[in-house]
């Protein structure tokens, strides 16, 4: 348990999402479900999402909106700044390691030409509003070998060359986020996540 959220780790899942999901009734706000091991992570679509055990972070963080202890309403129509505010917290936590980062549309992180992070975003709706947002990562942080077949993977340590401690690693990017998803509860807030977000934004030719 970190001073600023609840984060659980388990040692094998087959995807953090499923496990956030099942408990979300349960979880509060900005709630972290992570696993040094995920067997079944998932990408967008039918992508799957590869991770050494034990060398990445894949988690799960669960934003709640409009209740006791949440993030302010959020109207469905407006879920893009989930991803904004996740993003430009990832930007941002990578940053902070010397490492400049781009958000390829809609929601992978790129060094360069290479990917480092994907998130997948799942949102339930209660009505016209968003009650809460399950928001899965997935951070290259420690790993130097991938499989051939994926393309164009790296990881902080590749970037850096140094290693990094999974844990104390979410604790501090989880600061970030939450002073990220806090931006949603204001207009000011949603206008620099939306003006910062295009500014850092690019999109893979079609």
């Amino acid at each position: 348990m970190d001073k600023l959220t609840d984060i659980r780790w388990l040692d094998t899942v087959e995807s953090t999402n499923d496990e956030a999901r099942k408990a979300v009734g349960e979880l509060d706000n900005l709630s972290v479900i992570a696993a040094r091991c995920q067997t079944a992570g998932r990408g967008q679509g039918d992508h799957t999402w590869h991770s050494r055990p034990g060398e990445n972070l894949t988690f799960t963080v669960v934003l709640k909106f409009g209740c006791e202890g949440g993030l302010a309403p959020l109207a469905a129509r407006d879920v893009l700044l989930i991803t904004q505010a996740v993003t430009l917290a990832l930007r941002r936590y990578l940053k902070g390691k010397g490492v400049s980062a781009r958000i390829k549309w809609p929601n992978d992180i790129y060094v360069g030409d290479r990917k480092i992070c994907g998130i997948l975003i799942e949102n339930i709706l209660h009505g016209s509003e968003v009650a809460a947002s399950i928001v899965g990562i997935g951070l290259n942080l420690n790993q130097t070998e991938f499989p051939p077949d994926l393309p164009n993977p790296v990881s902080l340590s590749l970037v850096t060359g140094r290693r990094y401690d999974p844990e104390k690693e979410l604790v501090r990017f989880m600061r970030i986020l939450k002073e990220c998803a806090g931006k949603t509860n204001t207009a000011g807030g949603r206008r620099y996540l939306d003006r910062t977000f295009n500014e850092n934004m690019f999109r893979l030719p079609s």
